[in-house]
């Protein structure tokens, strides 16, 4: 059985060690092109592409899915099916037609929620309790296959979503192999999606990180996990951009607070400064700061943030800077 893998970054190399560990044949392997990374923009060769080498696996990087270079290239390697994970690209059809066995996406969620680019954050943003692995059989949508196979992952309740992709990475190496000796022995059959329930996980933009001081302190602790380790989540404190890194939710999610004298505070406001923690109002409860990223300086604790700066109650965190609000 000859399998060519599609894929690129980190959560792609269990599924290549499992089916190199397998009684599969891995005939090649095809990547995205190796792109700049890191502050010296340095051209970074690919987790997948690394493996693949090391094993003397042959590897195509093509600029476009209809290269004819590609094709005829696949049309050599002879693959009875294709396993495609965290590739981000869409299979033309005639790709998705080549392997007699099909192509086979190793997802990262319960399909038909959380359909595209970015699933696993998505899950942890919105707060769910449990994830998953599905293995589908491609077809010409976003997601939209044949289910073969599902694995329910839970969430843990202060896992970060880089931390969520490491162990569902190492499921779905896992799950791709007994999907596939299955999907060969003819003993599993697709099911199809209901499309009803199905959700959506659009591609992650460095703007999603901005915090809505609005928002509940639940969600805001959620959109920082989820977006961890990018892009991560960020807010101005006067002129200054602070990235945030490490956050607790204080007691109960009860409204708006009030000041001693009653009077409202407003979403954003520095209720409280201890040594260790910088506590905010939200929309719903207190959010206590504890890891943080003040412009241009690395990420450091609170604690010794606090060392070295002055941090007042009744200051406002902002979504933009002062000068910036003020136009």
């Amino acid at each position: 059985m000859r399998v060519v893998l599609m894929g690129t970054p980190a959560f792609a190399v269990p599924t290549l060690q499992q089916l190199l560990n397998s009684e599969f044949s891995v005939a090649g392997v095809v990547c995205q092109p190796d792109r700049p990374s890191g502050r010296g923009k340095k051209v970074q060769v690919g987790p997948v592409k690394a493996l693949a080498i090391s094993q003397n696996i042959p590897v195509v990087q093509p600029e476009k899915m209809k290269d004819p270079k590609l094709l005829e290239t696949l049309r050599a390697w002879e693959p009875d099916v294709i396993v495609v994970a965290a590739f981000g690209r869409i299979l033309p059809k005639i790709i998705l037609d080549l392997p007699p066995k099909g192509c086979l996406n190793v997802h990262g969620s319960l399909l038909p929620k959380y359909r595209g680019a970015a699933p696993i954050q998505w899950a942890v943003i919105h707060g769910e309790a449990k994830t998953g692995i599905t293995i589908m059989r491609m077809d010409e949508g976003l997601d939209t296959g044949a289910i073969l196979q599902q694995e329910v992952i839970p969430i843990g309740p202060d896992e970060t979503a880089g931390e969520l992709s490491v162990r569902m990475a190492q499921v779905g190496g896992t799950l791709l192999v007994s999907t596939l000796r299955g999907w060969v022995a003819g003993t599993i059959t697709p099911s199809p999606q209901i499309e009803s329930e199905a959700t959506f996980a659009p591609i992650l933009k460095k703007e999603d990180g901005l915090i809505h001081w609005e928002w509940s302190a639940r969600s805001i602790a959620n959109r920082m996990r989820g977006l961890s380790p990018w892009p991560g989540v960020f807010t101005f404190l006067q002129r200054e951009r602070w990235g945030i890194w490490k956050v607790e939710v204080e007691g109960p999610e009860t409204g708006i607070g009030r000041t001693a004298s009653g009077k409202l505070q407003a979403p954003g406001t520095i209720t409280a400064v201890t040594k260790q923690v910088i506590c905010v109002q939200t929309g719903q409860g207190n959010l206590n700061l504890l890891e943080i990223q003040p412009e241009n300086k690395k990420r450091m604790s609170v604690s010794d943030y606090l060392a070295g700066h002055r941090v007042d109650v009744g200051m406002t965190f902002l979504m933009a800077k002062e000068e910036d609000c003020a136009m």
